[in-house]
């Protein structure tokens, strides 16, 4: 289901980046959201992308969603850079989070690389009603490359903000000066490139943080064909049978085949394409499923999860 919202303004935040104010267009309120939260939105090319909220959670009438352009997008960023303006009206999702915070906090860190900072940013927010402890690092390029400079200037904020331009990947040794012993109830929330999160991750287990400790959000599925394996899928209702190489996902092999999966996010976040297995393991790379539905090995997200198995035969 879906719901119409304005864009009240838009806004350069810094080199790339741009911010969307959505309001409802009667000025009612909006539905509550938690820090963590995205929104689906859905864009004038057909596509549908998938966008952290990054005010804060107490605030009713408004959502902010900032944007990077990426030349490497698949079409979303350049849309919403080139296109959406204020008074344009959008059809959005209600807010859901696959990226909440824990229940207890005697102290949390919060680690952004680049755009990153969206999510995180609501949750410095919530953390400052909710007087925890906490300290954000903020990791990008240059001074030029740093969103939000107003807020994070603000009294209330800035002392809780670390900037840091050096790579943290070719450097990790960095990140131990923001990472404290990770005592009960410390969290570690991260956001931003698989290889950013993945070095902040390996960094804080070096010193003992345990997973459950470590929250991460992504909106990429892992889609690394170097540990990815050649596999076959075949049509259940025609018995066709396609080799699924390891740098293709199956919707893309299907749709060069003739055979039509709806996808919309191609990450397996939205879940559009969800698809019935009759046989075969599943290899799930999605953030939609919930972890029951995963081990059941009965659906699966062809845009961006693979099988385990030599063989997945479809319901299709």
């Amino acid at each position: 289901m879906t719901m119409t919202v304005l864009v009240e303004r838009t806004e350069t935040l810094c080199n790339g980046i741009k911010l969307l104010q959505l309001i409802h267009p009667e000025g009612q309120n909006l539905p509550t959201f938690e820090a963590g939260a995205h929104i689906d939105v859905h864009l004038g090319n057909s596509l549908m992308r998938q966008y952290s909220l990054c005010n804060s959670p107490s605030e009713q009438h408004r959502y902010h969603i900032a944007v990077l352009e990426d030349a490497q997008s698949r079409g979303g960023s350049q849309y919403v850079h080139q296109h959406i303006q204020a008074g344009q009206t959008l059809q959005i999702s209600a807010p859901r989070n696959v990226f909440s915070l824990a229940q207890t906090h005697s102290k949390a860190v919060l680690l952004a690389g680049g755009i990153g900072i969206t999510p995180l940013l609501a949750m410095a927010e919530q953390f400052l009603v909710n007087q925890v402890d906490f300290q954000l690092v903020y990791c990008c390029k240059s001074p030029e490359h740093i969103a939000f400079t107003g807020r994070l200037s603000q009294p209330d904020l800035r002392d809780k903000v670390v900037f840091v331009h050096d790579d943290l990947i070719s450097h990790p040794e960095l990140l131990q000066a923001f990472l404290p012993s990770a005592h009960e109830h410390h969290h570690l929330y991260t956001c931003g490139p698989n290889g950013f999160m993945q070095t902040v991750f390996a960094q804080a287990k070096s010193i003992g943080w345990q997973d459950a400790q470590l929250h991460q959000e992504s909106f990429k599925a892992d889609l690394n064909t170097q540990t990815h394996r050649h596999f076959q899928i075949q049509i259940a209702s025609s018995g066709d049978v396609f080799d699924i190489p390891a740098t293709q996902s199956i919707t893309q092999t299907l749709e060069e085949n003739g055979y039509f999966i709806p996808v919309s996010c191609e990450q397996g976040v939205c879940g559009t394409c969800i698809t019935h297995v009759i046989e075969g393991e599943i290899e799930h790379c999605d953030q939609f499923l919930t972890e029951e539905e995963k081990a059941s090995n009965k659906i699966f997200t062809p845009c961006c999860s693979r099988a385990k198995s030599d063989l997945l035969v479809l319901d299709l």
